[in-house]
């Protein structure tokens, strides 16, 4: 809601009130501001009753109103497999002395924690404006200077959900369930030698820009994140002056001027904060990528070369490799049961009281995937007695198996192995098995497309393909928090002080500790430069030297829609020779050619904004490091011309010429083909045509290519 030009910042608390309760006056219940934004937008969060709500829209200055949702959240070994090395490029001593604020939007953090420790750091930077806030079991002592803030915003979710239950959860920053522990310590967790979980993955454990110094937002509580409460925190951490915003949580795709997170990063941005976010869990369904809007990073996730593998031996001497982060002893061959054999109905998911001890005790039990937690499967196997587990993928699920830790001997394997499993249980009057745990493993292919990891083409802005960049989300090694057990489950009494975990959560952080590294290298650079290096410079071949390759197609060549624009490569985006930038009035434009009306279009400009009348602008022609052209299916010779505009950061003079792969029925046209360069910050501007072929050549619905620019 726009407020009046005359009503300072300070005062504008006591403006929103006076609108409440003349909105309040004619209504039979009380309304309830929650928070008043300053910077992500000018606007307020309330309680309101449908009377009120309409009463709101008739106030002058209304915009919009959105309502209150529930959103979702969404390393020993991954520094290396990124190339960074100790005391060379990045991890350079001099590089890292650099103080660059990562702030962290999730379920809080665990302070104690040895990759929050201050030990040799300098003072906190005198331009930090942030808090340490107490509650529950925390206090403004637990920060320090290397955990500089900390935040709790729980407002709004206790307006939708009712007030927490600190039984289960701290009102206060600490975190309960691990998960931002993990993300914090990702992007800017100290570096922790002998970390490991159960002996897996051990070795020091690092955040990607580990000097930096962590601001904790706790947004995110038992039930789920609530989008007034992200607002507030995005709004408080731009004032408090993070360089860096990191959020590993979202929801459906929505147009940017409903989305609250486009909205309020688009404000961060503005202020020169990088803003990165997870792409989100639904792969490999296309069109399924979330945190879409252009000027947030937009991650997803891959694999790493390293595995933890088991190996399932069948009576009649069959072998197959599953996953698992259990860590004892192989089990002894033994009876193997599935569905009728284990239980009643139900028994074939192993949920809760659908097996027979009876018929399970001292066996191995088959659990299809789905409709309960994985490891909680595991936890009805040994309830009822069970031995061990083996848990198959359905055919959806495909070869993906992610590591668990679980509570008794277990594996996951993949859908080929699961039929031939079914198969044999079929066919054999004794079935039998084996499961050995193999522990930690390395040299397999790498990078991977995780098939959980959302997709492209976005539903609400095709026009710029996201996500933007792959990192590494599959098994990742971070800190944890020692209350919630590595399985998730009630019953486990295991505390670790690292867990193992897989997600576009655990790439998010990544890339958000990368972008940190790099602002502290080139500290004059842009949100837009750095996500424009980052982009430039990632790869699309892996340690094989073949094409990336997408375990959700079935180890098929994956596409952009799943890595956009590769996998990121940090040292090589500190010296991305040319780079795209991006102004916040550029991104305003590109609403407009959206057509969005100029109330949605306030929503970001903070203000009345008049989109440009002398030219027809294209979604096209943002000045983004990548291309997305629609063409309707069946065009021929339908041409399309944008233009793109470089930035020379390399060497003071430098001369660029253009190599072009082009998409299938597609013609791509480049003018001109050299750029030559005479200073630094000089800016060359070329035209890009692309003309469909149409005939057979063209295909059924995307084909993709590339514009290098080759220096020399």
């Amino acid at each position: 809601m726009a407020q009046p030009s005359n009503i300072d910042s300070g005062d504008s608390r006591q403006w929103y009130e006076s609108i409440l309760e003349s909105v309040t006056k004619s209504s039979s219940s009380s309304s309830q501001l929650l928070y008043v934004y300053e910077t992500a937008i000018s606007g307020f969060a309330a309680k309101l009753s449908s009377e009120q709500l309409r009463s709101l829209t008739k106030v002058d200055g209304f915009l919009s109103a959105t309502e209150d949702e529930l959103l979702t959240l969404h390393t020993t070994h991954s520094p290396q497999f990124l190339g960074l090395r100790n005391g060379r490029g990045l991890w350079e001593g001099t590089k890292l002395n650099s103080d660059v604020i990562v702030g962290v939007l999730d379920t809080g953090i665990w302070p104690e924690h040895f990759s929050f420790q201050d030990t040799g750091m300098p003072e906190v930077p005198t331009r930090w404006k942030g808090a340490c806030e107490g509650g529950t079991n925390f206090s403004s002592s637990n920060c320090n200077r290397k955990l500089i803030g900390a935040r709790a915003f729980f407002k709004g979710y206790e307006s939708v959900v009712g007030k927490i239950d600190e039984a289960t959860d701290y009102r206060s920053p600490r975190d309960r369930q691990g998960h931002g522990s993990h993300t914090a310590s990702t992007a800017a967790g100290n570096v922790v030698k002998k970390a490991s979980l159960f002996g897996l993955a051990k070795g020091s454990a690092a955040g990607m820009k580990y000097t930096a110094r962590i601001a904790v937002y706790k947004v995110c509580w038992r039930l789920g994140c609530v989008n007034s409460d992200i607002l507030a925190a995005m709004d408080s951490a731009t004032l408090d002056g993070v360089d860096v915003l990191s959020l590993s949580l979202g929801g459906l795709a929505r147009p940017y001027y409903t989305d609250i997170i486009a909205i309020a990063s688009f404000g961060a941005v503005q202020r020169g904060v990088f803003v990165s976010c997870s792409a989100g869990n639904s792969g490999p369904s296309p069109s399924t990528v979330s945190n879409a809007a252009p000027w947030i990073m937009t991650v997803a996730a891959s694999y790493l070369d390293r595995s933890f593998p088991t190996k399932v031996k069948l009576g009649d001497g069959q072998t197959f490799e599953g996953s698992s982060l259990y860590s004892g002893k192989p089990t002894a061959r033994l009876p193997l049961v599935y569905r009728q054999t284990a239980g009643g109905k139900g028994a074939e998911y192993c949920m809760a009281g659908t097996l027979d001890p009876k018929l399970v005790k001292g066996k191995i039990v088959v659990c299809n995937w789905g409709l309960n937690g994985r490891t909680d499967k595991g936890q009805q196997v040994k309830l009822a007695g069970g031995a061990a587990m083996i848990m198959l993928n359905a055919e959806n699920e495909g070869e993906e198996t992610l590591a668990d830790a679980h509570i008794l001997p277990a594996t996951s394997v993949g859908a080929s192995a699961a039929k031939a499993i079914k198969q044999y249980l079929n066919l054999s009057d004794n079935p039998t098995a084996s499961i050995s745990f193999r522990g930690t493993t390395y040299g397999y292919r790498a990078p991977v497309m995780a098939a959980f990891s959302s997709r492209g083409p976005s539903l609400v802005g095709p026009q710029v393909i996201k996500p933007d960049v792959t990192a590494p989300g599959v098994n990742i090694l971070a800190a944890w928090t020692p209350v919630a057990a590595p399985s998730l489950l009630r019953s486990d009494n295991r505390s670790v002080l690292f867990s193992i975990i897989s997600g576009t959560s655990m790439s998010c952080p990544h890339v958000s500790g990368l972008a940190a590294l790099l602002k502290s290298v080139h500290k004059d650079w842009s949100p837009a430069a750095i996500k424009s290096a980052l982009m430039t410079t990632s790869y699309t071949l892996d340690n094989r030297r073949e094409p990336i390759s997408d375990i959700g197609s079935g180890f098929e060549v994956a596409t952009p829609f799943a890595f956009g624009s590769g996998h990121v490569d940090p040292e090589r985006a500190s010296n991305p020779g040319l780079i795209y930038n991006i102004s916040a009035a550029d991104y305003l434009n590109h609403l407009c050619s959206l057509n969005y009306n100029s109330s949605q279009i306030a929503l970001f400009a903070k203000t009345n904004y008049t989109c440009p009348r002398n030219t027809a602008a294209h979604p096209g022609d943002l000045n983004y490091p990548s291309f997305a052209v629609l063409f309707k299916y069946g065009a021929r010779n339908a041409s399309v011309t944008h233009e793109r505009t470089a930035t020379n950061v390399g060497t003071p003079t430098g001369r660029y010429r253009v190599q072009v792969d082009e998409p299938d029925g597609v013609s791509v046209i480049v003018e001109p083909r050299n750029l030559v360069f005479g200073k630094l910050g000089e800016k060359q501007s070329y035209k890009v045509t692309f003309v469909a072929l149409g005939g057979s050549s063209v295909p059924s619905d995307s084909s993709f290519g590339s514009i290098s620019w080759v220096s020399g």
